[in-house]
């Protein structure tokens, strides 16, 4: 009978499910590190919430751990390349929080309308200040959504049926879905100047990372609420609090912070802000709701091998694997090139297996492509669900295959059709196991995609790669290997180069400074 711990607390329906499934289940809390090193080699299982850390040294006690499921969406706490390393599966539950969280959002945007902590807090000191508190209504205000996937799209339809006009941008919305929400879709600047109230409703990445700066903090309307329960380091906080007390914006409500525990904060006793510390999952139905979810994930792995919402595993069958992991590994790597280099809404996504790869199942070839596309939007995907992120977000998903083999043995195109126009991706399996990439965007070129690398495009001309290496040198930036592809002799031309560390901020700007320089950005797989 496998064996499972529950090393955090949990609702107490996750040990009964475990029980009814035919899973023996222990629930051991509050273990110190060294405490859990001596125990888990016993289980093979483990359901955790956000306390139990599961680091490498962890891992390489738990001789027996098949997998481990996190109740809750993040999984920092999970050391996942050791796991796979392992062997272990890592599970979470990626959808359990989203009504809350949402509502969280909606929460405290009443709190800022009508400044209800601060009336709070004087009625109870005796002090019955009337005509201190003046609120704002909701009604036929405008609402800016930064995100409108999941959570956000539940926000919208809240804010609708408290009669606001919502504004969304996301450059990931498309038309259809827009009109699907009720939402009208806007571009960042035109969401700035118009909404009273703002909610963040996006994962933190290179591209969302203080998407409201001091910039574009200052080019919101005068007035304005702003509204985060998403990550910490979406907004930048000392410019937030200049704007507090300078008095453009005013209300600002934070649920997350760039440091947590947020023991301390420029914000903190700032006129017009009011905090709670992370509780956008902290309602009685969410944790149930995980704890369940979690349990029954677990114990369907574990007694049938059946796999849901798991981060470092497909869906597949253990003939098909083998043979599949190669392709799946080139194509979320190509569809996290697609989608870290592809800007606007894209509504339809072509996944074209050639020559040997037409014989595959596309199903699992399908879900690793649109797992890394969509990776670059949202933190809460995988290959179980990315299908249906695809799918919420309005995206069309097309399967093609071509027995006829072309210049390559085997080939996986990923293209995407955005209202620019159409562009496409390519690579191969060299050796049937080692994915290269063998064109982009009409470019022949060759090239492995790992670990951090800079994606340039230029005009073809002399003196060109010397003065980038130059520039990269003085930076101390050290390139691993250089690709280079071009159109015409004299035209256009591409080169990916793989770093030792992520090339950002100045240096990409000196970069896209140079002459002849059309694109110039990082990338990361």
């Amino acid at each position: 009978m496998p064996k499972v711990l529950i090393s955090d607390k949990m609702d107490p329906k996750a040990a009964q499910i475990f029980r009814e499934r035919g899973v023996e289940v222990d629930e051991i809390t509050g273990k110190t590190p060294d405490e859990l090193k001596a125990i888990i080699g016993e289980y093979d299982g483990l359901a955790i919430r956000s306390s139990t850390k599961v680091t490498k040294d962890i891992l390489e006690h738990a001789t027996n751990l098949k997998v481990v499921g996190r109740a809750g969406i993040g999984v920092d706490n999970v050391d996942i390349p050791a796991a796979s390393a392992k062997g272990v599966v890592v599970m979470n539950t990626p959808f359990g929080n989203s009504i809350t969280t949402a509502e969280h959002a909606i929460a405290l945007m009443f709190a800022l309308a009508r400044q209800l902590p601060e009336a709070d807090a004087s009625t109870q000191a005796g002090k019955w200040e009337k005509n201190r508190f003046m609120g704002v209504e909701l009604t036929a205000k405008t609402l800016g959504l930064i995100g409108a996937g999941n959570i956000g799209s539940i926000v919208a339809d809240r804010a609708r049926g408290l009669k606001m006009k919502v504004v969304a941008f996301d450059p990931f919305l498309t038309p259809e879905r827009a009109i699907e929400m009720g939402v009208e879709k806007v571009e960042l600047d035109q969401l700035l100047a118009r909404a009273d109230f703002i909610t963040l409703h996006t994962p933190l990445t290179d591209q969302t990372r203080n998407i409201l700066s001091a910039e574009n903090l200052a080019k919101t309307k005068k007035g304005v609420r702003i509204i985060n329960c998403a990550r910490g380091g979406l907004i930048d906080e000392v410019a937030l609090k200049a704007g507090l007390d300078s008095g453009h914006i005013a209300g600002a409500a934070l649920d997350v912070f760039v440091e947590e525990p947020a023991k301390a904060s420029p914000l903190f006793g700032t006129p017009g802000f009011v905090s709670t510390p992370h509780l956008g999952a902290s309602t009685t139905e969410a944790q149930v709701n995980v704890a369940i979810q979690v349990a029954e994930q677990m114990a369907d792995f574990l007694v049938s091998g059946g796999v849901t919402n798991a981060l470092n595993m497909p869906s597949l069958s253990a003939e098909e694997a083998p043979k599949l992991k190669p392709y799946m590994t080139l194509a979320e790597k190509l569809g996290s090139l697609v989608g870290q280099l592809t800007t606007g809404a894209i509504d339809r996504i072509s996944i074209h297996r050639e020559g040997a790869a037409a014989d595959l199942n596309p199903k699992p070839i399908t879900s690793a492509v649109l797992t890394g596309f969509l990776r670059t939007q949202t933190d809460t995907v995988n290959m179980v669900n990315a299908p249906l992120l695809a799918r919420d977000r309005g995206t069309e998903v097309r399967e093609v295959s071509t027995e006829k083999e072309g210049a390559y043995h085997t080939l996986l195109r990923v293209s995407v059709r955005t209202a620019d126009g159409e562009r496409s991706v390519a690579g191969t399996l060299f050796g049937d196991a080692n994915p290269r990439l063998v064109e982009l965007f009409g470019i022949k070129v060759e090239a492995d995609l790992a670990g951090p690398m800079l994606y340039v495009v230029n005009e073809d001309a002399p003196g060109f790669i010397g003065r980038l290496g130059t520039l990269l040198g003085e930076a101390g930036v050290n390139i691993g290997t250089f690709h280079l592809g071009r159109r015409d002799t004299g035209g256009e031309a591409v080169l990916l180069l793989s770093v030792d560390e992520p090339v950002t901020g100045d240096l990409l700007a000196k970069m896209k400074a140079l002459p002849g320089v059309k694109t110039a950005m990082g990338l990361s797989f």
